[in-house]
């Protein structure tokens, strides 16, 4: 790690966002230079790869936002998925997988809720043997810009999706604390993190309005929530997930910086 870094919070380049600017080979060697040592969200076939350069992956993909435990006819689908994904998380040293709840499609949110809490119990005893985490994500359904929301998602406020993982009682399922989205659905960052801290499992950035940098044309405080995620005694990954919108090299050395709290 750079000696210019502290390290208290360990950050992880978030894959997507940065793909069509760098292959993978290059995105590795930036983490390296940058301090993070970990690539998030990126296709297991790259995972050798991230292993060449002394690198895990924080958080594993498996099934898509829209077709998520909410709704039972996915439910199939989610939980294979789900499978594979842990299987190959347990295997290469990955702690966490990501799910969602998936798309309301007419169904009413309590609903949603128990179907969403029976699917993830079907799941929960084979993630807590393999020891993996799941990381039910919450999303804004406010922006309906592609990208920066997802209008008609279920799982699109904290206590919603805290309620989920509560009710699904396993030490293995958690929060995915995404800022960015949270800031547009509920605010009081700092404040929910210190009430949910025990239920978070990871954290995703981008600045708001617009998920693009995190610098100062946008309106959450880096360094002070930053320091609320260290003060709440977490010690997992916070993954850069904002898309560029001006050299992504500059966009995310800054970004860095000013989350090195």
């Amino acid at each position: 790690m750079p000696s210019s870094l502290k390290g208290r919070i360990r950050q992880s380049i978030v894959h997507w966002c940065f793909e069509k600017h760098w292959d993978i080979e290059q995105t590795c060697r930036i983490a390296q230079q940058l301090g993070c040592p970990s690539i998030e969200v990126v296709a297991h076939e790259h995972w050798p790869t991230l292993r060449k350069y002394g690198l895990t992956c924080a958080l594993a993909r498996s099934h898509g936002w829209d077709k998520g435990m909410n709704n039972p006819k996915y439910r199939p689908e989610c939980l294979e998925q789900l499978r594979l994904a842990i299987d190959a998380s347990a295997d290469f040293g990955c702690p966490n997988v990501i799910t969602f709840t998936g798309l309301r499609e007419d169904i009413p949110d309590d609903v949603g809720l128990e179907n969403c809490v029976a699917g993830l119990k079907q799941i929960m005893a084979y993630a807590e043997r393999r020891q993996i985490t799941i990381c039910l994500e919450i999303l804004n359904s406010r922006d309906a810009r592609s990208n920066l929301g997802h209008p008609g998602y279920q799982g699109d406020h904290t206590e919603y999706c805290i309620e989920i993982i509560k009710r699904v009682g396993s030490p293995r399922l958690k929060l995915l604390f995404d800022i960015y989205h949270v800031q547009i659905m509920d605010g009081d960052i700092i404040a929910r993190i210190r009430e949910f801290k025990d239920y978070i499992g990871h954290y995703h950035t981008a600045g708001n309005p617009g998920r693009a940098e995190l610098d100062d044309h946008q309106e959450l405080n880096y360094p002070a929530i930053m320091r609320a995620i260290v003060d709440s005694g977490y010690t997992g990954y916070v993954g850069q997930e904002f898309i560029p919108t001006r050299d992504p090299l500059e966009g995310l050395t800054q970004a860095v910086r000013l989350c090195d709290v």
